[in-house]
């Protein structure tokens, strides 16, 4: 069953190095203390998985969406959602991870200034511990669909689950590196959230969130171990959970 798009926005992710300490935190400040409904409905999701050789489909027809960030300890999980059309040469669109960090911004702003449409979509620490970060990133990539400026006649998902939308939509496994515009909703939302996270550096310089985006390196570790958690961390994940427990 399709559910009606519930009008859920999202806040904007792209956050640039010239924002100031006070600004920064104000942005975080806003971020948590917003309330927000969480429908049922919204983590809803469809087990399609399609092989997307056998799609008939136009690039202005469909929408890719992904998402980044389910396995940091701290930070939000951000997603995309893109309609590349035809007016672009997208050959050099890949899975993002696979791009360094330079070629992933210069993509980027290549996708951004040429895709027919595209949107960002987020979840939050709090909402991940609540809902699992499983959910939280067909949540993200909902909301990123809500926020899209167009209206595709089909969405395609990477992974093997796809959210439930008010249009049709499929899981393709490995989309990243077989759909252009799954691909191109990876590198829209790796580089937001990398921006994010060398924003909340500035907030919270102990963890080294500018150069590990919050994943568990060691380093990262660490300093989780010396200094305790911040508010960006997801306290539902067991180092995040251990250090509080141990507080």
């Amino acid at each position: 069953m399709y559910v009606q798009r519930s009008g859920i926005t999202c806040a904007s992710v792209s956050i640039t190095s010239s924002r100031s300490d006070a600004a920064a935190s104000a942005y975080f400040f806003s971020i948590q203390m917003r309330s927000l409904c969480i429908e049922t409905a919204l983590i809803d999701k469809h087990a399609n998985v399609i092989d997307y050789a056998t799609l008939d489909v136009q690039l202005d027809h469909y929408v890719g969406l992904d998402e980044v960030g389910r396995g940091p300890l701290a930070g939000p999980v951000v997603a995309a959602a893109v309609v590349l059309g035809e007016a672009a040469d997208w050959r050099e669109i890949t899975d993002s991870k696979a791009l360094t960090a330079q070629h992933r911004e210069q993509l980027c702003s290549h996708i951004k200034q040429h895709a027919s449409a595209w949107s960002l979509g987020r979840c939050e620490c709090h909402e991940i511990d609540h809902l699992n970060i499983f959910n939280a990133s067909l949540l993200a990539m909902q909301r990123a669909f809500e926020a899209l400026p167009a209206s595709p006649e089909l969405a395609l998902v990477d992974g093997k689950y796809s959210p439930v939308l008010s249009i049709k939509s499929y899981a393709v496994i490995k989309g990243d590196l077989h759909v252009p515009a799954i691909g191109a909703a990876s590198i829209i939302a790796k580089v937001a959230r990398d921006q994010e996270m060398v924003a909340l550096d500035r907030l919270y310089p102990a963890y080294g969130f500018a150069q590990n985006k919050g994943y568990p390196t060691p380093t990262h570790l660490a300093a989780l171990r010396r200094h305790g958690a911040c508010q960006q961390h997801r306290k539902s994940f067991k180092p995040v959970a251990d250090v509080c427990h141990d507080a």
